[in-house]
């Protein structure tokens, strides 16, 4: 069996990157950082206008119908551009989660979404991750009461999907207005939403929260992989122009080992995330044991690429100039959101029975 990507998902991955280049250069990023805008639409509209909101959403509402593994292409283009958009909790989480929806709320909200009108932000933080600072939420006769942290791509969100203390999801139409937390990175918003009896439909079916989960798991594993690239092809780039002692430094025995090093860890974690997404749609089984390895192993590669690549750019490495900073950063919330390395481990043994539930 030839495992590889299809001519379709390069073309697919390829076009993403091209739009990005467009609507998302490091100048509009720095920018978005910098006012601390709460969000990008004109990026995000122009990813939408050629069908990227809808990857996972069926053709009959609007979408393309399309796998996880295509939507992971998407997230590693998007990681390796930091383009600050509400893919995750839009494209990515929302979708899966009105799997388990009424027809109803599946007609109203899907068409939209797969347009790029609507998005939509999820807080499930606390029920994947555990919960800090006395955060949670409690669903009693349809109402949501209690707060929620590091809530995904809430700023300007129409809908949010919830999950409560028990690990039911829900769907909450008119949300609260987000509270901005600061996290370390500046590319991407997280948000604290505190709940008073607020209104919730009931999601159920299939695409419960383990799912949502593994899902959330190989997207930010994806994420991490693209900026890791970037890191990695900009350390490379500037190995080959950088002077010193009147030679490029890339000819320098300690620079090249810098280098592959950093090709050699990242190289084999592509085919890693590229399984546990396509695990998630065709070994539903071996979802939460390949999904919980991609964000492990992704978080200490990434972090492995982040620092070696600051190594080899010297000091100017650690400047708001060059900006490479941006993708160190996105390196260091992607380990933690939704669980840092130790707690996804735990998950995948426990998820093999090697621990105790």
């Amino acid at each position: 069996m030839r495992f590889a990507l299809s001519e379709d998902q390069r073309l697919l991955q390829d076009s993403v990157v091209r739009a990005l280049a467009a609507f998302a250069p490091l100048e509009r990023v720095r920018r978005f950082a910098d006012q601390e805008e709460s969000s990008a639409p004109d990026i995000w509209q122009g990813l939408a206008e050629m069908g990227l909101p809808g990857l996972l959403i069926p053709e009959e509402h609007g979408g393309l119908g399309l796998s996880l593994l295509d939507a992971a292409l998407a997230a590693e283009a998007l990681g390796a551009a930091v383009a600050p958009t509400p893919f995750l909790g839009s494209a990515v989480l929302a979708p899966l989660a009105l799997r388990g929806g009424t027809p109803e709320q599946q007609a109203r909200w899907l068409p939209r979404l797969a347009s790029g009108e609507t998005t939509a932000g999820v807080a499930i933080s606390e029920a994947v991750a555990g919960a800090r600072d006395g955060a949670g939420l409690t669903a009693d006769g349809g109402r949501l009461s209690g707060r929620a942290l590091f809530v995904i791509d809430a700023p300007g969100a129409d809908l949010l999907i919830v999950a409560d203390r028990t690990g039911a999801l829900h769907l909450v139409e008119a949300p609260p207005a987000p509270q901005a937390m600061r996290t370390i990175d500046d590319t991407r918003r997280l948000s604290e939403v505190v709940f008073e009896q607020v209104a919730a439909e009931p999601l159920g079916g299939n695409e419960g929260l383990d799912r949502l989960r593994d899902a959330a798991w190989v997207m930010l594993a994806a994420d991490t992989l693209g900026a890791g690239q970037a890191m990695l092809d900009k350390a490379v780039a500037y190995a080959k122009e950088r002077r010193q002692f009147g030679r490029v430094i890339g000819s320098f025995q300690a620079v090249k080992h810098l280098c592959a090093e950093m090709a050699a860890e990242l190289e084999p974690a592509r085919a890693l995330v590229w399984y546990a997404a396509y695990a998630f749609d065709h070994a539903p089984e071996e979802s939460t044991v390949t999904a919980a390895h991609a964000k492990a192993h992704l978080s200490e590669i990434g972090r492995f690429v982040a620092r070696t690549s600051t190594e080899v750019h010297g000091g100017i490495g650690i400047t708001d100039l060059l900006g490479l900073h941006y993708w160190f950063k996105r390196i260091g919330l992607n380990r933690q959101l939704l669980g840092g390395p130790e707690r996804v481990r735990e998950a995948a043994a426990r998820a093999q029975g090697l621990v105790a539930a």
